[in-house]
């Protein structure tokens, strides 16, 4: 008998059939993974299976991702730290104009209070410039004449005496500190009311106390005091402190140098004292027989009317 050669493509079943026998095992499995769970443990193992080649897969995404965020990151950062630099230097400034507005503030406050203690006679100025010769020790204040500032006046600040109003215009005045050199202020130690007269050096803001014998009773730490016996400082502003006495037994003085107690060269405002400080006796009643008098008199003018 002929043998049939075999067919040239083996056929198997329809494409339709395969697709329905798949259905069909795709159906069944999913209600039995639903209904009875049995595919989780296969699916579990196949996810720990896969997983290595699932990072591999995303791992090149990743360490792109990672480079740009890099990059992205540190020119956020330089951005942030100028801005955080910039808002630093702009707090700073502001906490120190914070500072002088604090001082100023502190330092008119005890301006007023020395105004007040002189019945209120007194003119606070504003410092605009020190002097053009760079040797004399003098400022330049922003009132004048047409404030009633006149020469002469004392100068003081919250804690004492700065010096005294030497030339006028107008609108500005010229202050002469203490520390000028020769200039003379009479004082009296606080402690024992020895009077003396201070000067000015005019070197390192200094003053000196001359002509003091060498047994006087003068100690380091000493107050000086005006005595008000120029009439010119009212009596008992604060003026020096002793800070160093030198006995020499071939000198017949002894050395007393004295640091000024106010801020003859730190201060802003000053204030000018207008007169000496006045004290107001209390009023005496009047006695029966100056009103009788006064009542006479009255009636004496009645009659010649």
């Amino acid at each position: 008998m002929a043998r049939q050669p075999p067919p040239f493509f083996n056929r198997g079943p329809t494409p339709l059939t395969r697709l329905v026998f798949f259905l069909a095992i795709c159906i069944a499995l999913m209600i039995a993974d639903h209904r009875l769970h049995l595919l989780s443990s296969l699916r579990q193992s196949l996810s720990v299976l896969v997983y290595p080649l699932q990072q591999f897969a995303q791992s090149p995404v990743r360490l792109v991702t990672r480079a740009s965020n890099f990059f992205t990151d540190q020119t956020q950062l330089q951005k942030e730290n100028a801005e955080l630099k910039q808002k630093l230097l702009e707090q700073s400034a502001t906490a120190q104009s914070a500072q002088w507005i604090q001082a100023e503030h502190a330092q008119l406050l005890a301006l007023n209070g020395a105004k007040s203690r002189y019945a209120g006679k007194g003119e606070i100025v504003e410092v605009l410039y020190t002097g053009r010769n760079p040797f004399a020790r003098k400022i330049i204040v922003n009132k004048g004449s047409n404030d009633n500032i006149r020469q002469g006046f004392a100068v003081i600040d919250g804690k004492g005496v700065v010096g005294q109003v030497t030339a006028i215009s107008p609108f500005t005045s010229e202050i002469t500190l203490l520390t000028e050199k020769g200039h003379a202020v009479p004082v009296a130690i606080q402690r024992n009311g020895i009077r003396a007269i201070v000067f000015g050096n005019g070197r390192d803001g200094s003053l000196d106390l001359p002509y003091m014998a060498d047994r006087a009773d003068v100690r380091s730490g000493d107050l000086l005091v005006t005595s008000g016996i120029d009439g010119t400082y009212p009596p008992g502003l604060a003026v020096a402190e002793v800070t160093a006495i030198e006995h020499n037994s071939a000198q017949v003085f002894t050395k007393i140098t004295c640091a000024p107690v106010a801020g003859v060269e730190n201060h802003k405002y000053l204030l000018v004292l207008l007169s000496s400080p006045q004290i107001d006796l209390p009023k005496q009643e009047a006695s029966p027989g100056d009103s009788a008098a006064k009542e006479k008199t009255v009636r004496k003018k009645r009659g010649a009317r």
